[in-house]
Protein backbone atom coordinates (compact mmCIF):
# COMPACT_ATOMS: atom_id res chain seq x y z
CA UNK A 1 0.00 0.00 0.00
CA UNK A 2 1.82 3.62 -1.01
CA UNK A 3 1.25 6.93 1.09
CA UNK A 4 -2.05 8.30 -1.35
CA UNK A 5 -3.69 5.08 -0.07
CA UNK A 6 -3.18 5.20 3.54
CA UNK A 7 -4.12 8.83 3.53
CA UNK A 8 -6.93 7.44 1.93
CA UNK A 9 -7.93 4.84 4.19
CA UNK A 10 -7.34 7.00 6.87
CA UNK A 11 -9.65 9.88 5.87
CA UNK A 12 -12.18 7.35 4.75
CA UNK A 13 -12.29 6.10 8.32
CA UNK A 14 -12.53 10.20 9.71
CA UNK A 15 -14.76 10.35 7.18
CA UNK A 16 -17.28 7.79 8.44
CA UNK A 17 -16.92 6.58 4.50
CA UNK A 18 -15.28 2.76 3.31
CA UNK A 19 -12.44 2.58 1.39
CA UNK A 20 -12.87 -1.05 0.10
CA UNK A 21 -12.21 -1.44 -3.05
CA UNK A 22 -11.27 1.91 -4.42
CA UNK A 23 -9.96 2.45 -7.78
CA UNK A 24 -7.49 4.78 -8.70
CA UNK A 25 -9.03 6.91 -11.67
CA UNK A 26 -5.86 8.89 -12.59
CA UNK A 27 -2.55 10.44 -10.72
CA UNK A 28 -2.11 14.44 -11.46
CA UNK A 29 -1.89 17.04 -9.38
CA UNK A 30 -3.96 14.87 -7.07
CA UNK A 31 -4.59 11.38 -7.06
CA UNK A 32 -8.20 9.98 -7.69
CA UNK A 33 -9.88 7.64 -6.35
CA UNK A 34 -13.37 6.03 -7.44
CA UNK A 35 -15.32 5.05 -4.27
CA UNK A 36 -18.21 2.02 -4.07
CA UNK A 37 -20.19 4.87 -2.30
CA UNK A 38 -19.90 6.44 -5.52
CA UNK A 39 -18.25 9.05 -4.38
CA UNK A 40 -14.62 10.56 -5.84
CA UNK A 41 -11.93 10.91 -3.48
CA UNK A 42 -9.05 13.24 -4.20
CA UNK A 43 -5.76 12.70 -1.92
CA UNK A 44 -3.74 16.22 -2.83
CA UNK A 45 0.31 15.79 -3.02
CA UNK A 46 2.01 16.24 0.43
CA UNK A 47 2.43 20.24 1.09
CA UNK A 48 -0.86 20.99 -1.30
CA UNK A 49 -1.98 24.28 -0.05
CA UNK A 50 -4.92 23.88 2.26
CA UNK A 51 -6.38 27.20 1.95
CA UNK A 52 -6.86 26.40 -2.04
CA UNK A 53 -8.97 23.12 -1.07
CA UNK A 54 -10.77 25.01 1.71
CA UNK A 55 -11.55 27.18 -1.30
CA UNK A 56 -12.84 24.63 -3.79
CA UNK A 57 -15.13 23.41 -1.53
CA UNK A 58 -16.31 26.42 -0.54
CA UNK A 59 -17.13 27.14 -4.63
CA UNK A 60 -18.27 23.95 -5.07
CA UNK A 61 -21.17 25.16 -2.21
CA UNK A 62 -21.44 28.28 -3.89
CA UNK A 63 -22.28 26.69 -7.36
CA UNK A 64 -24.43 24.05 -5.73
CA UNK A 65 -26.66 27.22 -4.24
CA UNK A 66 -26.96 29.13 -7.50
CA UNK A 67 -28.17 25.27 -9.28
CA UNK A 68 -24.88 25.33 -11.39
CA UNK A 69 -24.69 22.22 -12.91
CA UNK A 70 -20.99 21.58 -11.10
CA UNK A 71 -19.74 18.57 -9.17
CA UNK A 72 -20.86 18.40 -5.13
CA UNK A 73 -19.22 17.93 -2.58
CA UNK A 74 -20.85 15.24 -0.37
CA UNK A 75 -22.06 16.59 3.45
CA UNK A 76 -19.22 15.75 5.53
CA UNK A 77 -16.81 17.80 7.29
CA UNK A 78 -14.16 17.96 5.22
CA UNK A 79 -11.14 18.91 3.61
CA UNK A 80 -9.53 15.88 5.84
CA UNK A 81 -6.05 15.89 6.96
CA UNK A 82 -4.11 12.47 6.98
CA UNK A 83 -0.09 11.79 7.25
CA UNK A 84 0.37 14.94 5.93
CA UNK A 85 -2.62 14.25 2.63
CA UNK A 86 -5.43 16.41 1.98
CA UNK A 87 -8.48 14.61 1.18
CA UNK A 88 -11.65 15.66 -0.32
CA UNK A 89 -14.57 13.89 -1.08
CA UNK A 90 -17.12 14.48 -4.19
CA UNK A 91 -20.16 12.79 -5.51
CA UNK A 92 -19.54 10.98 -8.68
CA UNK A 93 -20.51 12.39 -11.78
CA UNK A 94 -20.95 9.12 -13.73
CA UNK A 95 -21.07 5.42 -12.86
CA UNK A 96 -18.81 3.69 -15.31
CA UNK A 97 -15.98 5.52 -17.27
CA UNK A 98 -15.62 9.05 -18.37
CA UNK A 99 -18.34 10.96 -21.15
CA UNK A 100 -16.90 14.24 -22.24
CA UNK A 101 -19.46 17.04 -23.34
CA UNK A 102 -19.25 18.39 -27.13
CA UNK A 103 -17.66 21.62 -27.59
CA UNK A 104 -21.32 23.66 -27.57
CA UNK A 105 -22.23 21.76 -24.40
CA UNK A 106 -19.10 23.08 -23.25
CA UNK A 107 -19.44 26.73 -24.65
CA UNK A 108 -23.19 26.74 -22.96
CA UNK A 109 -21.64 25.74 -19.45
CA UNK A 110 -19.25 28.13 -19.87
CA UNK A 111 -21.22 31.10 -21.04
CA UNK A 112 -23.48 30.51 -17.71
CA UNK A 113 -20.31 30.52 -15.64
CA UNK A 114 -19.52 33.96 -16.53
CA UNK A 115 -22.88 35.65 -15.81
CA UNK A 116 -22.45 34.36 -11.98
CA UNK A 117 -20.92 36.93 -9.64
CA UNK A 118 -19.01 35.54 -6.53
CA UNK A 119 -19.95 36.51 -3.30
CA UNK A 120 -17.34 38.63 -1.81
CA UNK A 121 -17.21 35.90 1.07
CA UNK A 122 -15.93 33.36 -1.57
CA UNK A 123 -12.54 36.06 -1.81
CA UNK A 124 -11.42 34.61 -5.49
CA UNK A 125 -8.12 35.39 -6.00
CA UNK A 126 -6.75 37.43 -8.77
CA UNK A 127 -6.08 35.11 -11.44
CA UNK A 128 -2.36 34.27 -11.47
CA UNK A 129 -1.27 32.18 -14.47
CA UNK A 130 2.33 31.87 -13.77
CA UNK A 131 2.22 31.06 -10.21
CA UNK A 132 3.38 27.41 -10.25
CA UNK A 133 5.55 27.93 -13.03
CA UNK A 134 8.70 29.07 -11.48
CA UNK A 135 8.73 26.55 -8.57
CA UNK A 136 7.62 23.62 -10.69
CA UNK A 137 10.85 24.77 -13.11
CA UNK A 138 13.00 25.20 -10.11
CA UNK A 139 12.02 22.01 -8.59
CA UNK A 140 12.14 19.72 -11.37
CA UNK A 141 15.38 16.88 -11.35
CA UNK A 142 14.83 15.69 -14.77
CA UNK A 143 15.41 19.62 -17.32
CA UNK A 144 19.62 19.74 -18.21
CA UNK A 145 20.62 23.01 -17.25
CA UNK A 146 20.39 24.38 -20.44
CA UNK A 147 16.42 23.26 -20.40
CA UNK A 148 16.39 25.22 -17.45
CA UNK A 149 17.77 28.63 -18.44
CA UNK A 150 15.35 27.93 -21.67
CA UNK A 151 12.37 27.83 -19.38
CA UNK A 152 13.26 31.14 -17.61
CA UNK A 153 13.83 33.06 -20.17
CA UNK A 154 11.03 31.73 -21.76
CA UNK A 155 8.86 32.37 -18.59
CA UNK A 156 10.26 36.00 -18.01
CA UNK A 157 8.97 37.03 -21.84
CA UNK A 158 5.83 35.82 -21.93
CA UNK A 159 5.12 37.07 -18.11
CA UNK A 160 5.74 40.64 -20.12
CA UNK A 161 4.00 39.65 -22.75
CA UNK A 162 0.99 38.68 -20.71
CA UNK A 163 1.44 41.98 -18.91
CA UNK A 164 0.48 43.88 -22.17
CA UNK A 165 -2.30 42.33 -23.09
CA UNK A 166 -5.64 44.38 -23.31
CA UNK A 167 -8.55 41.88 -23.22
CA UNK A 168 -11.88 42.38 -24.86
CA UNK A 169 -14.01 40.61 -22.64
CA UNK A 170 -15.63 41.72 -19.02
CA UNK A 171 -13.85 40.34 -16.65
CA UNK A 172 -14.99 38.17 -13.66
CA UNK A 173 -15.26 34.09 -12.01
CA UNK A 174 -13.55 32.09 -14.45
CA UNK A 175 -12.97 28.41 -14.17
CA UNK A 176 -9.38 28.57 -14.89
CA UNK A 177 -8.40 25.29 -16.85
CA UNK A 178 -11.59 25.24 -18.69
CA UNK A 179 -11.28 22.55 -21.81
CA UNK A 180 -13.10 19.05 -22.56
CA UNK A 181 -11.63 17.66 -19.88
CA UNK A 182 -13.36 19.23 -17.31
CA UNK A 183 -16.76 18.97 -18.31
CA UNK A 184 -18.42 15.88 -18.39
CA UNK A 185 -21.69 14.23 -18.60
CA UNK A 186 -23.90 13.03 -15.97
CA UNK A 187 -25.65 9.53 -15.31
CA UNK A 188 -28.51 11.65 -17.41
CA UNK A 189 -26.37 13.10 -20.02
CA UNK A 190 -26.05 16.72 -18.99
CA UNK A 191 -22.92 18.30 -18.81
CA UNK A 192 -21.14 18.79 -15.55
CA UNK A 193 -18.03 21.03 -14.89
CA UNK A 194 -15.55 19.71 -12.83
CA UNK A 195 -12.26 20.31 -11.05
CA UNK A 196 -12.90 23.56 -9.50
CA UNK A 197 -9.45 24.33 -7.93
CA UNK A 198 -8.73 27.24 -10.16
CA UNK A 199 -11.67 29.30 -9.95
CA UNK A 200 -11.04 32.87 -9.97
CA UNK A 201 -11.35 36.38 -10.76
CA UNK A 202 -10.17 36.79 -14.37
CA UNK A 203 -10.23 37.11 -17.98
CA UNK A 204 -12.79 35.20 -19.84
CA UNK A 205 -10.65 34.56 -22.46
CA UNK A 206 -8.50 32.75 -20.20
CA UNK A 207 -11.79 29.54 -20.54
CA UNK A 208 -11.73 30.30 -23.69
CA UNK A 209 -8.28 29.80 -25.23
CA UNK A 210 -7.82 26.32 -24.63
CA UNK A 211 -10.91 25.07 -26.77
CA UNK A 212 -9.61 27.07 -29.48
CA UNK A 213 -6.34 26.07 -29.25
CA UNK A 214 -7.08 22.81 -28.99
CA UNK A 215 -8.04 22.84 -32.57
CA UNK A 216 -5.65 25.01 -34.42
CA UNK A 217 -2.27 24.13 -32.33
CA UNK A 218 -3.08 20.54 -31.61
CA UNK A 219 -6.01 19.11 -34.08
CA UNK A 220 -8.15 17.51 -30.83
CA UNK A 221 -10.74 19.44 -31.94
CA UNK A 222 -12.37 19.72 -35.33
CA UNK A 223 -12.41 23.07 -37.01
CA UNK A 224 -16.31 22.60 -37.40
CA UNK A 225 -16.16 21.35 -33.10
CA UNK A 226 -14.49 25.09 -32.43
CA UNK A 227 -16.95 26.71 -34.65
CA UNK A 228 -19.59 25.49 -33.01
CA UNK A 229 -18.33 26.40 -29.78
CA UNK A 230 -17.36 30.11 -30.87
CA UNK A 231 -21.29 30.19 -32.07
CA UNK A 232 -22.71 29.18 -29.05
CA UNK A 233 -20.53 31.00 -26.50
CA UNK A 234 -20.89 34.21 -28.55
CA UNK A 235 -17.39 34.89 -28.88
CA UNK A 236 -14.53 33.79 -31.18
CA UNK A 237 -11.31 34.17 -29.44
CA UNK A 238 -8.98 33.77 -32.36
CA UNK A 239 -10.22 37.21 -33.42
CA UNK A 240 -8.89 38.97 -30.70
CA UNK A 241 -4.97 40.21 -31.22
CA UNK A 242 -4.08 38.88 -28.13
CA UNK A 243 -4.67 35.34 -28.91
CA UNK A 244 -1.90 34.42 -30.38
CA UNK A 245 0.33 35.10 -26.89
CA UNK A 246 -2.61 33.93 -24.77
CA UNK A 247 -1.68 30.46 -26.64
CA UNK A 248 1.41 30.44 -26.51
CA UNK A 249 1.07 31.18 -22.40
CA UNK A 250 -0.69 28.35 -21.79
CA UNK A 251 1.31 25.89 -24.03
CA UNK A 252 4.15 26.85 -22.24
CA UNK A 253 2.64 26.31 -19.06
CA UNK A 254 1.27 23.10 -20.05
CA UNK A 255 4.47 21.60 -21.19
CA UNK A 256 5.74 23.11 -17.30
CA UNK A 257 2.83 21.15 -15.55
CA UNK A 258 4.19 17.98 -17.95
CA UNK A 259 7.98 18.05 -16.41
CA UNK A 260 6.48 17.30 -13.00
CA UNK A 261 5.92 13.87 -13.98
CA UNK A 262 8.33 13.54 -16.35
CA UNK A 263 11.22 12.19 -13.33
CA UNK A 264 9.02 9.32 -12.14
CA UNK A 265 7.29 8.30 -15.52
CA UNK A 266 9.00 7.46 -19.55
CA UNK A 267 6.37 8.05 -21.46
CA UNK A 268 5.63 11.56 -19.73
CA UNK A 269 9.48 11.82 -20.24
CA UNK A 270 9.31 11.69 -23.84
CA UNK A 271 6.40 13.47 -24.74
CA UNK A 272 7.72 16.37 -22.44
CA UNK A 273 11.54 16.30 -24.81
CA UNK A 274 9.31 16.20 -27.39
CA UNK A 275 7.19 19.38 -26.27
CA UNK A 276 10.35 21.17 -25.66
CA UNK A 277 12.12 20.91 -28.25
CA UNK A 278 9.02 22.54 -30.14
CA UNK A 279 8.62 24.94 -27.97
CA UNK A 280 12.60 25.87 -28.92
CA UNK A 281 12.05 25.55 -32.62
CA UNK A 282 8.68 26.73 -33.09
CA UNK A 283 8.05 23.34 -34.57
CA UNK A 284 4.60 22.08 -35.31
CA UNK A 285 2.81 20.89 -32.16
CA UNK A 286 0.15 18.68 -33.75
CA UNK A 287 1.82 15.57 -32.38
CA UNK A 288 1.38 16.17 -29.01
CA UNK A 289 -0.44 13.84 -26.78
CA UNK A 290 -3.34 14.89 -24.09
CA UNK A 291 -2.10 14.31 -20.45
Amino acid sequence: MNDFQQALEQACAAAGLDPGNARLLRMGSNAVYHLKAPVIARVSRPGSDIGLVRRSIAVARWLESEDYPAVRVIGVDQPVIANGYVVTFWESVADDGDQFASTPEIAAILAKLHRLTAPEDLRLPRLDPFANAAPRIDASTWLTADDRSFFTETLARLQDAYAELEFALPQGVIHGDASVGNVMRDRNGAPVLIDLDGFADGPREWDLVQTAMFCDSFGWHTRQEYEDFARIYGYDITTWPGYPVLREVREFLMVTWLIQKAAEDTQAAAEAAKRITALRTGASRMDWQPY
